[in-house]
């Protein structure tokens, strides 16, 4: 079976972690070159990880012969040049989310990838888990009523991550709201099929052009009438992530429904319109996210499919997200 070969650009702890082991999980993937700013560090890490090639620039890693596609892993400012150089050299990317800084070089990327016949995805490997895919099979079926209200809360601490650029407002595009945030937004859409017409938000502080916020609140209004609540922080010393879909018959809910490779539960419940409802617990065994994605991405390209996170659903993320980073800023 032909395999698609990548190359990793930003190859960092994220993507020793997560992405290298994925792509070699993959059965239609394989791993063919890593960038790093250092060529003497990039070529420790390639030795390290039994890497072919390797890079000290995404310019010359795109322009080998032997890569067919890129994931993007680098920090969120470098994704729109990186994604355009790559597809003018005729690779197709897998760019980690946020897909961009703001919704104009988002635009330009899906503009650039359709002028070279190139394929583009957004990593949002959270639409890969059985959970959240269960999820909405249980909201379209009118399991819960119509749904009211839709809440998605993830929360760590920052203050000690190996991404040093997250501070950085010029690099990152915003705090948790971009960091984390956007799984909060695009599982929420995902699970509800829908998109967003209305944003309000709160952050604290209030992000500048220099500083961005540790904590925030967004308020959602989505088409079909649903409320939506993304609550993120870089403040607590908790790692938590928590989803929840109320509707006029019940309830769907999980904790952890962001890591991959771990057992969690979802559980519906149903109430009597008084004080008493009745609960059940579905179990899950989460696989690897990322390999599913990485998978789904490299069928794409082998025959010919479009992607399931299109361009233009990743670019209404993006909207979004800038909208809310806007108001927290009024």
């Amino acid at each position: 079976m032909k395999k698609i070969r990548y190359g990793i650009i930003g190859f960092g702890s994220f993507a020793e972690r997560a992405i290298l082991p994925a792509i070699r999980a993959s059965k239609n993937s394989e791993i063919a070159a890593l960038q790093k700013r250092s060529l003497s560090e990039a070529k420790r890490k390639a030795e390290e990880f039994s890497v072919p090639l390797y890079f000290d620039t995404p310019e010359k890693l795109v322009q080998h012969a032997e890569i067919d596609a890129v994931f993007i892993a680098s920090a969120n400012s470098q994704h729109y040049s990186e994604t355009l150089a790559a597809a003018e050299a005729g690779k197709h990317v897998l760019v980690e989310k946020p897909m961009a800084m703001n919704a104009v070089e988002a635009k330009g990327m899906i503009e650039t990838c359709k002028t070279a016949k190139v394929k583009l995805m957004t990593g949002h490997m959270l639409r890969f888990s059985p959970l959240l895919l269960r999820m909405k099979e249980l909201a379209a079926a009118g399991e819960i009523g119509d749904i009211i209200s839709a809440r998605a809360e993830f929360y760590y601490d920052a203050r000690n991550s190996k991404r040093q650029w997250l501070r950085d407002m010029s690099v990152a595009g915003g705090g948790p709201l971009f960091d984390i945030g956007i799984h909060c937004l695009d599982s929420l859409r995902f699970v509800l099929d829908d998109t967003v017409k209305k944003v309000k938000s709160i952050s604290r502080p209030k992000p500048t052009k220099q500083n961005i916020e540790l904590s925030n609140m967004t308020l959602l209004e989505f088409r079909k009438g649903t409320i939506g609540t993304i609550y993120t922080s870089f403040e607590t010393s908790l790692r938590q992530t928590f989803i929840e879909l109320a509707g006029t018959n019940g309830s769907l809910s999980a904790y952890n429904f962001t890591p991959s490779k771990i057992k969690t539960s979802l559980q519906i419940k149903h109430g009597d319109g008084l004080h008493s409802f009745q609960e059940q617990f579905e179990e899950f065994e989460i696989p690897d996210l990322y390999e599913l994605e990485i998978t789904h991405f490299s069928d794409c390209i082998l025959f010919g499919k479009e992607p399931m996170i299109t361009g233009e659903s990743s670019l209404h993320n993006q909207i979004i997200l800038d909208e809310a980073l806007k108001d927290s800023q009024r």
